[in-house]
């Protein structure tokens, strides 16, 4: 199966939880989950370190990361102080199909490393492999009630549907939209693109 068969099983699950994704399942996750409260990073490797960001500003939110293996495996650097903070808020998904899809195919190596032992080895309190769509949307809801940092990683093939609609913004429109919405649902001032003009 591919990782749109997996977030399928769970977009009916994550009310209002804000959402970090990066590469292909950016556009997976709009066309299963449309919402301003999702936010696609252009740089890879960045997905846990700034949803875990996210979840320790905003710790009665949940908040969901969409990780790959090759964008998990540039940041293992973060994955200790993730440990380390413990947000309990964050579920940290990683579809590994052992390739950077995004960028043309090239092996990862997650062929030879086994990144939930590495989750777990760096601190993580839950993290699981799971092989089929009813044990991940098990594994989410438990983490969901759990409340306790968690990570699923699931083994995908790669590709994904030929009729999802294109994803019609890019990174600094996303991001803006995003940072209104939290200002929207937090009720609290983020940006003020008038605050420097008087320096």
């Amino acid at each position: 199966m591919q990782r749109y068969d997996y977030l399928q099983s769970i977009a009916g699950d994550t009310q209002d939880a804000l959402a970090v994704c990066t590469g292909w399942s950016a556009r997976e996750w709009w066309a299963l989950r449309p919402s301003e409260g999702n936010l696609k990073t252009r740089t890879l490797g960045l997905v846990s370190s700034i949803a875990a960001g996210l979840a320790l500003a905003l710790p009665h939110r949940k908040v969901i990361a969409i990780d790959g293996d090759g964008a998990f495996l540039m940041n293992l650097c973060g994955l200790p102080t993730i440990a380390l903070q413990n947000p309990g808020n964050l579920i940290h998904l990683l579809f590994d199909n052992e390739i950077y899809e995004a960028s043309g195919g090239t092996s990862t190596a997650s062929r030879t490393a086994d990144v939930v032992a590495l989750a777990l080895g760096a601190g993580y309190k839950h993290a699981a492999w799971v092989e089929t769509r009813e044990a991940f949307r098990d594994a989410f809801i438990q983490a969901w009630k759990r409340n306790e940092l968690t990570l699923i990683a699931v083994k995908v093939a790669p590709g994904q549907p030929d009729n999802l609609p294109p994803l019609r913004l890019d990174e600094i429109e996303n991001k803006y939209r995003f940072m209104r919405y939290l200002e929207a649902t937090e009720h609290r001032a983020i940006v003020n693109p008038g605050f420097d003009s008087k320096l």
